[in-house]
């Protein structure tokens, strides 16, 4: 009984691993745009999101638009050694950085901190995350 359970859970782990892999690979430099349609899907189409994945298949840029086409807002991610997120540029609907935030992890990959900094590069706050099971 106990091999058949770690054949399963081995089967189990592996099928995620390949899935998260398999994602992964089919957002390798993918573009998504989402489009809307106001007065309950009658209205005019409008762009509303924009994701944007490297190579690597990880988010790099999201920005969302208006409904008459302007740029609300944007955010950029970069990605440290660990493959996490380690950087998150925000930007206005002028396209000017308003704030960066930085991330720190625990051993389990959890966030740990987020560091939050005004352009100039000083430290605004810091949002620290606790896991209570």
């Amino acid at each position: 009984m106990k091999k058949i359970a770690a054949i399963l859970i081995i089967c189990l782990v592996g099928t995620a691993c390949y899935a998260q892999n398999s994602k992964k690979e089919n957002r390798k430099n993918l573009i998504v745009k989402e489009w809307n349609r106001g007065d309950a899907g009658k209205g005019a189409r409008f762009l509303d999101h924009v994701t944007k994945y490297d190579e690597n298949g990880k988010k790099v840029e999201e920005t969302e638009y208006t409904s008459s086409g302007f740029m609300k807002a944007k955010v950029t991610y970069e990605y440290g050694s660990n493959g996490k997120v380690s950087r998150e540029v925000v930007y206005n609907e002028n396209n000017k950085a308003v704030r960066i935030r930085k991330f720190e992890y625990n051993t389990d990959g959890t966030k740990k901190k987020q560091y939050n900094y005004a352009p100039n590069g000083k430290l605004q706050s810091v949002k620290e995350f606790e896991y209570v099971r």
